[in-house]
């Protein structure tokens, strides 16, 4: 019986040692199959909207693929109150490269300049851009006054009271002594 016993011990530990080397054999050999290379998610290109007309601050600009027109009129600081709002889709998905129109109300024409060389020339002070009451469509006029600046300056206006000289203008951000030397024979603060 006790050589029964070794025996089946025996077998038994051949088996266990059958196994593991059959394991071992399994795990160590090459995968077959390809390797799989993992690459970040591709980042969609935005897309580029031009926007015209009745909004605080027309130009270009970059929004997500898929923007609505009211994504693009929010960017541009919502509509006028000059604006004709009932003929504008919202809801309308926006194409690359796409200009979009917001047309005014029917018999309002906005003052939009003319002659801006004649601001250089002419030196009186019914030509120059009073920057205590320009609207933002006047002050970009001026060289190194962009949409962005000129909002900043009529915020800065309205938190601070009017300008008392030309020179306060530098205290705006982003506008320092080098933007001031292109404007000031251009600017005035009024009488």
């Amino acid at each position: 019986m006790q050589n029964l016993k070794s025996i089946l011990n025996l077998v038994s530990g051949i088996l266990f040692g059958l196994f593991v080397a059959a394991v071992i054999w399994v795990v160590s050999r090459n995968p077959s199959g390809q390797a799989v290379t993992l690459r970040p998610a591709p980042t969609e290109k935005p897309i580029i909207v031009h926007i015209t007309g009745a909004v605080p601050r027309p130009g270009v600009y970059a929004l997500p693929k898929g923007a609505r027109v009211q994504d693009v009129i929010s960017a541009a600081g919502g509509f006028l109150a000059e604006a004709e709002k009932e003929t504008i889709n919202l809801a309308r998905t926006l194409e690359d490269g796409e200009r979009l129109d917001i047309p005014y109300m029917e018999g309002f024409s906005p003052v939009i300049p003319t002659a801006i060389p004649e601001l250089v020339t002419s030196g009186s002070d019914e030509d120059l851009v009073n920057i205590n009451t320009a609207l933002a469509f006047e002050l970009e006029s001026l060289p190194g006054i962009g949409p962005a600046l000129a909002q900043r300056i009529i915020e800065y206006r309205n938190a601070n009271g009017p300008f008392l000289s030309t020179e306060d203008i530098i205290n705006v951000p982003g506008i320092g002594p080098g933007t001031y030397e292109r404007i000031k024979d251009l600017i005035t603060v009024g009488e």
